[in-house]
């Protein structure tokens, strides 16, 4: 091969080098086998974490690209491969998060035969991702590849998938790779823009601020919660974005999720002022779209988002500006508190966010409240905090106060199996941290097989089990809907302690509330991860209202038909 040429797995894997990737989760394909040919010069530059099942890498980097503001890099073959990695693709965007997924493609020469595992890529993903995409020209990646990376991170972050034709990865060109990132600054808010939303927020009586996504900066988040903290302004997250802002700060009054509690839509309905900064306005952060009339709420809103996309989406502002988080934070911070009659409505608000950790005793033999209030105590101030979907993700999402350096890696769309594979990520970016997984028996079972990924790259997490024998959710809505008719919503599950044993992790079941606190314990001093297999009756299946208590509610409600 002559001095400068390199074939095209190369040059893509200098590009990303040269972009500040560092590492990587997938599963390997014969389609791209010239990328992992380059990869395995890469160690300890660009890593690549081998995981079991496509689903698991896609979420892995879904949740990458969330913790670090940065692009997570999935590599998967084509066909099944690629609609097995579709799930982690949809979950970063919804939950804006930048991700780049590369998937190996058939040969140029034999595309639109539907040849041996096929799609056409922009199709499958055009309505998923930020932007679907596929290279013919090996001289072309490093165009592709950078616009890739400024489209991932740019605007609202998101997904983007890059189709990786197996002959364009072979062949050789003399083309240079890129040598280093763009650089393009968040977009600022106008003067006049700032100046005029400052005023509305002067005439309310009651305003909120309502924030979300993943893309802040440690300035940006110290200047929201001074300009928050010296105006005495109540604020909101959105769904599973609590992790944003101190939960420890005098003005923060909850998050806006599934399961919306009342403390919380009555500051949404009762505002006269809305200020919503890097949020969309999804279903669960409106309680179904409900809390606003559409398209024009009746409270006065100032939406601020880095894409002008969002702006008018759903909601149609009174104030809209297009301006990145932190750009806008700082520059409202810098202008200075906003003077107002309103410290009573901030106070009541933060009464009823403190109201909310106030729990009954539960009917089970592990009592989750006494968890999640003996977790509070010890979970050091940099813990990392991850969950799929289910209701057991009400303790890690409601009832665990995330302080400044804490994070939360919660999956948005809802999708099961998130919480393993997040957390494994999370373990590989900081392996110092403490780790730990809320997992239900469903969700676990979704992506266990990741286990022994975590295994083989040494980024082992704790993973609590919530372990209840049913799919919570759905037999929830059954028992409201068809009492007394449960259908496919229970479980026969396997021994979890011993398959977390059989894949090289700490093992436990822990059966009594009482025994939790040294079980946990055991748990952090193991050098191989944990799985506590918590036993937890269904009965107990939220925080408040018990299965049978669902069940006579719907009884009545079909008497009454």
């Amino acid at each position: 091969m002559r001095t400068n040429a390199r074939n095209g797995g190369q040059l893509l894997v200098e590009c990303l080098l040269a972009l500040g990737a560092r590492h990587s989760f997938g599963v390997p394909g014969e389609s791209y086998l010239a990328v992992l040919d380059a990869l395995h010069d890469t160690a300890g530059r660009l890593d690549f974490t081998l995981c079991r099942q496509e689903g698991g890498a896609a979420f892995m980097a879904a949740a990458y690209g969330k913790l670090t503001a940065r692009p997570g890099i999935c590599w998967v073959t084509r066909g099944p491969g690629a609609t097995n990695a579709s799930i982690g693709a949809h979950t970063a965007m919804q939950d804006s998060a930048p991700m780049i997924l590369f998937v190996g493609q058939v040969g140029t020469d034999m595309k639109g035969r539907e040849a041996f595992q096929e799609l056409d890529y922009r199709a499958v993903f055009g309505t998923m991702v930020k932007w679907a995409v596929e290279i013919d020209q090996v001289a072309r990646i490093p165009e592709i590849v950078a616009r890739a990376w400024k489209t991932a991170v740019t605007g609202r972050p998101g997904p983007v998938v890059v189709a990786l034709p197996e002959d364009m990865l072979t062949d050789v060109t003399e083309v240079a790779p890129l040598t280093g990132p763009g650089t393009y600054p968040e977009p600022e808010p106008a003067a006049q823009a700032v100046a005029q939303l400052r005023d509305v927020l002067a005439s309310a009586k009651r305003p909120l601020i309502v924030y979300g996504g993943c893309n802040w900066s440690e300035a940006g988040r110290a200047a929201l919660q001074h300009f928050a903290e010296g105006s005495d302004i109540p604020v909101v997250s959105v769904f599973r974005y609590q992790d944003r802002f101190d939960n420890h700060s005098p003005v923060f009054c909850g998050e806006a999720g599934v399961g919306m509690v009342p403390n919380v839509r009555r500051l949404l309905t009762e505002a006269d002022v809305i200020l919503a900064i890097n949020n969309r306005f999804g279903e669960n952060s409106t309680d179904g779209y409900t809390v606003f009339d559409l398209p024009q709420p009746a409270q006065r809103l100032i939406h601020v988002h880095g894409s002008d996309l969002e702006l008018g989406k759903v909601y149609q502002p009174e104030l809209g500006i297009q301006a990145g988080p932190n750009a806008f934070a700082l520059a409202l911070n810098a202008a200075g508190p906003v003077q107002g009659d309103w410290g009573a409505w901030r106070i009541e608000g933060r009464a009823g966010y403190e109201t909310g950790f106030d729990l009954p005793d539960l009917p089970s033999p592990v009592d989750m409240g006494k968890v999640v209030t003996y977790l509070r105590s010890v979970l050091p101030e940099d813990a990392i905090i991850t969950n799929g979907a289910g209701n057991f993700a009400i303790w890690s999402g409601r009832f665990l106060k995330y302080g400044a350096g804490m994070r939360l890696l919660a999956p948005q769309s809802g999708a099961m199996g998130y919480g393993i594979p997040a957390a494994i990520a999370a373990k590989v970016v900081y392996p110092d941290r403490r780790v730990v997984c809320f997992a239900g028996d469903g969700d676990f079972q979704m992506t266990c097989q990741e286990l022994a990924a975590a295994a083989q790259a040494g980024a082992q997490p704790i993973i609590l089990l919530l372990n209840n024998g049913i799919y919570g959710t759905i037999r929830a809505h059954q028992e409201r809907n068809y009492p007394e008719r449960v259908s496919g919503t229970t479980m026969v599950n396997p021994d979890f302690a011993a398959l977390a044993r059989a894949y090289g992790f700490h093992g436990e079941r822990v059966e009594r509330t009482e025994d939790f606190a040294a079980a946990f314990e055991r748990a952090c001093a193991s050098q191989t991860g944990a799985v506590l297999d918590l036993v937890i009756s269904p009965e107990a299946l939220t925080p408040r209202v018990t299965l049978s208590e669902m069940r006579a509610a719907g009884l009545r409600m079909r008497d009454k038909v």
